[in-house]
């Protein structure tokens, strides 16, 4: 598994939702396990995809869109 983003939970659990409907299993973590979980959607988190899957994932999130304008 590699790093691919570490933001606010509520984003990670978005982003984890998002790559699964495009068939990337990716997983989520906090930064801080020790911290305790009181519900914080701020608290700040990783999510982390297959190395295999990687470069699919950073093209349908981070790489400029061309079809846009």
């Amino acid at each position: 598994m590699k790093l691919f983003y570490t933001g606010p939970l509520v984003n990670a659990e978005m982003l984890v939702t998002m790559l699964d409907r495009h068939g990337i299993a990716a997983t989520q973590a906090f930064v801080d396990a020790s911290q305790s979980d009181e519900g914080d959607l701020n608290r700040p988190a990783q999510v982390f995809v297959p190395v295999a899957d990687y470069d699919r994932a950073y093209q349908l999130f981070y790489a400029e869109r061309e079809d846009e304008l």
